[in-house]
């Protein structure tokens, strides 16, 4: 059984929602300029996903929708598991993060990993990443919703 009422205390305290995303604020205030435009900084870097995708843009298209779904995953399931468990979903998620140029997700899964080998508070560290995960995320909704290319 894995839901809230069956968690640890601590690991109940990992669900507290984060304030909005950055780029979510920036988005409500560009939306006037023109729909759908990709909030700067962007928490993609398109350039590096053209390169590892070697400019195919159906390939862009489909590593975006594969990063979309596994980070709504990997986000859901680290409320649900021990620290050590949290580690493991955190590393897998900064390799995915890293080959689509999600910078800031790949910095913020590190720093959560880090935070469970210094069995620190993870507060702090899961809040950071599932802000930069829902960025990352926005970018890409606006991606697809504008059909790439990057």
């Amino acid at each position: 059984m894995t839901g809230p009422a069956h968690q640890s205390p601590d690991m109940r305290s990992l669900t507290m929602t984060a304030s909005p995303p950055i780029a979510a604020q920036r988005v409500d205030q560009e939306a006037h300029q023109e729909p759908h435009q990709v909030p700067l900084p962007s928490a993609i870097d398109t350039a590096h996903l053209s390169r590892m995708t070697l400019g195919d843009h159906a390939l862009e298209i489909q590593v975006l929708e594969l990063f979309d779904r596994q980070a709504d995953l990997l986000m859901g399931r680290m409320r649900e598991v021990a620290p050590a468990g949290v580690a493991t979903l955190a590393h897998t998620l900064t390799g995915s993060a890293r080959g689509i140029g999600a910078w800031r997700v790949a910095d913020a899964s590190e720093a959560l990993e880090r935070a469970v080998r210094e069995t620190t508070n993870l507060v702090p560290a899961l809040t950071r990443l599932a802000a930069a995960v829902e960025d990352a995320r926005l970018v890409i909704g606006c991606l697809l919703k504008d059909g790439v290319p990057v």
